[in-house]
């Protein structure tokens, strides 16, 4: 039983690693990574960076600007910000 026990953190513990990582190199978090460090710094990457990013557009790159136009929930609407 503690050898399954084992094998499932380690696996749950790889399956989030995948996902912050990915979550992390995105067309967003490639193009706004100036932004997020001198905006957003510690914000979560599970959409807090984004809603972050979206308030301060005026603030932002231009590069960050097309990103967040061109990506997220319906490619421009970012996660409800209404662009």
């Amino acid at each position: 039983m503690r050898l399954i026990h084992t094998i499932a953190v380690s696996a749950l513990t790889i399956a989030a690693s995948i996902t912050i990582a990915s979550a992390q190199t995105g067309p967003v978090a490639t193009a706004c990574k100036d932004d997020i460090a001198k905006l957003c710094a510690g914000k979560a990457h599970d959409g807090e960076v984004r809603i972050c990013l979206e308030t301060n557009y005026d603030k932002v790159a231009a590069a960050c600007k097309t990103a967040l136009d061109t990506t997220g929930g319906g490619h421009g609407k970012g996660l409800g910000m209404g662009r």
